[in-house]
């Protein structure tokens, strides 16, 4: 799990592809929820938040 401290530091470019990367990762956890291989549940939960960390983040920059 990312701290924001650590979410702010990064350019606009590495907060997409964090982004980008969070979103595969919720689609392929919600696929493995679905067939029953999940491993980790509160995985789930972790992605989440990440995400909204870096968007907000990217709002936060944004309005800067």
């Amino acid at each position: 799990m990312a701290k924001a401290k650590d979410i702010r530091e990064l350019s606009a470019d590495e907060l997409q592809l964090r982004l980008r990367d969070l979103k595969q990762e919720a689609l392929n956890l919600r696929l493995q929820k679905a067939v029953g291989q999940l491993e980790n549940p509160a995985r789930i939960q972790q992605v989440r938040r990440d995400t909204a960390r870096v968007l907000t983040a990217m709002n936060a920059a944004k309005s800067a």
